[in-house]
C-alpha cells in the first residue's frame, strides 16, 4: 500500500527557510511523478513543484521559482522541498503527491491520478 508522510513544516519569519520531507512507502522510486501542492485558507490548491524520479527532471511554479527547490533521495525514498526566502504569502498547508509508474509528470496528472499525503502546515510571519 502506497503511503506518503510529510514532515518539516512549522512557523518561521519572512526571509527564513524550511525543508519539507515526503517519505514514501509501498513502492521504490523508478518512474514516478512526485510533487508538492499547497492550499491556503479560502484559496484553490496550487501546484508548487514536481519531479520525475526516472530522470530527476523537475518543474517549479513561477510563484516560487528561484526560492524553492524539489529534490529526491532514492536511498531514503524521500522527496524534499527546500524553501528559501519565505514570504507571508507562502503560508499554507503543503501536501506531497505521488503517481507511481508513469511516463509523464505534471500537476494535472497528480491532481487527477495522484495520491496525496496528509499535509504539513507552513506559517510565515512578517
Amino acid at each position: 500500500q502506497v503511503q506518503l508522510v510529510e514532515s518539516g513544516g512549522g512557523s518561521v519569519q519572512a526571509g527564513g527557510s524550511l525543508r519539507l520531507s515526503c517519505a514514501a512507502s509501498g513502492f521504490t522510486y523508478s518512474r514516478d511523478c512526485m510533487g508538492w501542492f499547497r492550499q491556503a485558507p479560502g484559496k484553490e490548491r496550487e501546484g508548487v513543484a514536481v519531479l520525475f524520479t526516472g530522470n530527476s527532471n523537475t518543474y517549479v511554479a513561477d510563484s516560487v521559482k528561484g526560492r524553492f527547490t524539489i529534490s529526491q533521495d532514492n536511498a531514503k525514498n524521500t522527496v524534499y522541498l527546500q524553501m528559501n526566502s519565505l514570504k507571508p504569502e507562502d503560508t499554507a498547508m503543503y501536501y506531497c503527491a505521488a503517481r507511481i509508474l508513469t511516463r509523464s509528470c505534471s500537476f494535472a496528472l497528480l491532481l487527477s491520478e495522484g495520491l496525496l499525503g496528509q499535509g504539513t502546515q507552513v506559517t510565515i510571519s512578517s
